[in-house]
């Protein structure tokens, strides 16, 4: 049970291209965001949609993966480990994140009609 005890595994769609950076020679990160989405029912009957975004970072192989293939709209599969990081910001204010790093992405599907006439 120990390989699930810091595990995340995501359905969701891109918000966003994957920022690609490249530290040193040879490492590459890629960032992106990917919003999920909860529906249900409230008191009165109406349907409601809360949807959330994850921050997601992914390393060499995985960085290069989302390069190539992912894209503002895609549907992915994200799998990896919740990470958290703070910083402080230019203004002296600390800033806390919380990201998931990837171990695995999966393209699902096609973008909406919408993302593909951007």
């Amino acid at each position: 049970m120990n390989n699930i005890s810091n595990s995340v595994r995501l359905i969701g769609r891109l918000g966003m291209d994957p920022e690609i950076r490249t530290i040193g020679k040879d490492k590459k990160v890629a960032r992106f965001s990917i919003a999920t989405n909860e529906t249900y029912k409230d008191a009165q009957g109406s349907k409601v949609t809360n949807t959330s975004w994850h921050n997601i970072v992914a390393w060499n192989g995985q960085a290069t993966v989302a390069e190539q293939f992912l894209h503002k709209g895609n549907e992915v599969a994200v799998e990896g480990k919740l990470s958290n990081r703070n910083y402080t910001d230019k203004d002296g204010i600390k800033r806390y994140i919380t990201e998931i790093v990837v171990n695995e992405i999966r393209l699902l599907g096609n973008a909406p009609a919408s993302a593909l006439k951007e």
